[in-house]
């Protein structure tokens, strides 16, 4: 009996070897299958680094463009600001022009009743076309008083 207990205590110990054998062979395949994952993985983990890197230059330089970009339209701006406030001055005096020029006019035009006008263009009703002919009349008798060196207005 101790020869045949022995005998199966040995064969227990045989195939618990090889069972370990087996489960070994298994963890050696999954190892390398794991290893190979984590070259594949560092690969990837470089390309990852390497693209942000290149993003990171490329928000940098947008940053810089809109700097840029902020800094000109700043510019573009008070530019066209300071020529609007030009504008407005300008309009300004036209008017201020415009109202001397009708005083002038007015004034220009005789008391007493002139003989009947052309008639006016088709295109201009006859009360603009006569307060037209005044302005005209108004400005070339504003520009003989300037050339004989009076005062205009």
């Amino acid at each position: 009996m101790n020869h045949l207990l022995g005998l199966a205590i040995e064969s227990l110990v045989a195939v618990l070897l090889l069972v370990t054998i087996g489960y070994c062979t298994l963890l050696n395949t999954r190892l390398k299958r794991l290893k190979s994952d984590e070259h594949s993985l560092k690969a990837v983990i470089a390309e990852l680094i390497t693209a942000t890197e290149i993003a990171e230059r490329a928000i940098g330089g947008l940053k810089h463009t809109v700097r840029d970009v902020n800094e000109n339209l700043g510019s573009q701006l008070a530019s066209a600001t300071s020529m609007s406030e030009q504008l407005k001055r300008q309009l300004t005096e036209c008017d201020n022009v415009v109202r001397r020029l009708s005083k002038i006019a007015i004034a220009a035009r005789p008391q007493a009743a002139e003989p009947e006008p052309a008639p006016a263009p088709a295109r201009l009703p006859p009360s603009k076309a006569s307060s037209a002919r005044a302005v005209a009349a108004a400005a070339q008798a504003f520009s003989e008083r300037r050339r004989t060196g009076g005062l205009a207005a």
